[in-house]
């Protein structure tokens, strides 16, 4: 599958098995273009922290405004990110929908498997399984062991149950004794989400998407992460212009531009300090990103989450520029600015976080954004494009 547009199927199964049988070989790096191989394709993240009722109306105006595909966020202590896409599926008629990314440790691929089988089934062949190593799971007392194995063996273990195999496998991670999926199954693409280059690698390997984490996205990051795509597909003799790749960018919009970038900030701060950028280690000698840590320690809530509270360091900390290397935020026309400097490094679309400018609600700012993220696709795709 060259890419994944609207409505995506799987892979061939027997493709899969030759690929997950492959042996991994040293391989010099390589350096891939992805633009001009594939149309435009857009992704969004729905983060569930509102009603169930909220979540599938905004997944109604996701498809509205012309998104490809639609994730819903898996978070620990939210709502099940795989009920609302049931949900979402009897309320949508023609966007791909998936978890926005799950993992391996909460739930067992088994398990997973069986989710993607009942909602491919349901929503006519619209799924697509988003997984990554996860995060917020040390709130259950959980770890993260072997990840770029414990994503490899769910992979291959949840490709061969959706596509009918009588399953036996002794791994590292997961052991499975002659078990086959009961009721209607079918293949779905796999979305890979990472910061890590042997994900990346691996996604090479494995996935149909590969999404560039991290949302600090420039030319020497794409360049990093096209190589490491591009040493995994070699590994198994794979071409990785079959793999369509997206960087992962926070889009707010609001007609008050001010408005969704101060609403930024805090997103800004997390993935600083996550990221931690040698010019941002570098700015005031290393004080300003010391007093970022500081400010994040004191504030409490995820970043994404409406009820958060924010300490209110970080408004004096973060300044505009710095919201805008992290996060596509403004007005319509702003945010069309910002995302074509991100498409013009060779990307074929984006996956976008979807954030919500600073209202009443959380669904109040959701919606805010979803209601300009028409104007900003049709603009992206239209005449002028990137």
């Amino acid at each position: 599958m060259a890419g994944l547009v609207g409505p995506l199927t799987g892979h061939d199964a027997s493709y899969r098995r030759r690929r997950r049988s492959a042996v991994a070989a040293d391989v010099m790096p390589i350096v891939v273009p992805l633009r001009g191989r594939m149309p435009l394709t857009f992704e969004a993240e729905i983060t569930p922290g509102m009603s169930t009722a909220e979540v599938v109306e905004l997944a109604r105006l996701a498809e509205d405004a012309g998104f490809d595909r639609l994730g819903v966020s898996d978070v620990v202590l939210w709502h099940d990110c795989f009920v609302l896409l049931g949900l979402i599926s009897a309320r949508t008629n023609r966007i791909a929908l998936g978890p926005m990314v799950t993992n391996p440790y909460s739930r067992h691929p088994v398990h997973l498997a069986g989710a993607m089988a009942a909602l491919q089934d349901a929503s006519g062949g619209r799924m697509f399984l988003g997984l990554g190593v996860g995060a917020g799971l040390e709130q259950l007392g959980m770890t993260y062991p072997r990840p770029v194995r414990a994503l490899r063996e769910a992979i291959t273990v949840i490709t061969a149950l959706l596509a009918g195999e009588t399953v036996e496998f002794a791994g590292r991670t997961i052991t499975l004794h002659g078990v086959r999926l009961v009721g209607p199954c079918a293949p779905v693409p796999i979305s890979v989400g990472t910061r890590s280059p042997q994900v990346m690698r691996l996604a090479g390997e494995l996935a149909d998407v590969a999404l560039v984490g991290g949302r600090l996205i420039d030319a020497t990051v794409t360049a990093d992460y096209r190589r490491w795509l591009a040493e995994g597909a070699a590994r198994v003799g794979r071409d990785p212009a079959t793999v369509e790749v997206a960087p992962r960018l926070t889009l707010c919009i609001s007609r008050d531009g001010g408005l969704a970038r101060r609403s930024m900030k805090r997103y800004a701060a997390h993935y600083a300090a996550l990221i931690r950028p040698a010019d941002l280690q570098q700015r005031q000698d290393g004080r300003w990103l010391a007093e970022v840590d500081a400010a994040l320690a004191r504030s409490t809530g995820w970043y994404f989450d409406h009820d958060r509270h924010d300490d209110p360091e970080l408004d004096r900390l973060v300044d505009e520029d710095t919201v805008r290397r992290f996060a596509v935020a403004g007005t319509p026309d702003e945010c069309v600015e910002l995302a074509r400097e991100v498409l013009a490094l060779g990307y074929n679309g984006a996956s976008m976080n979807l954030a919500a400018p600073r209202r009443s609600s959380m669904y109040a700012g959701l919606r805010e954004t979803l209601e300009g993220a028409g104007e900003v696709l049709a603009a992206l795709r239209g005449p002028s494009g990137v």
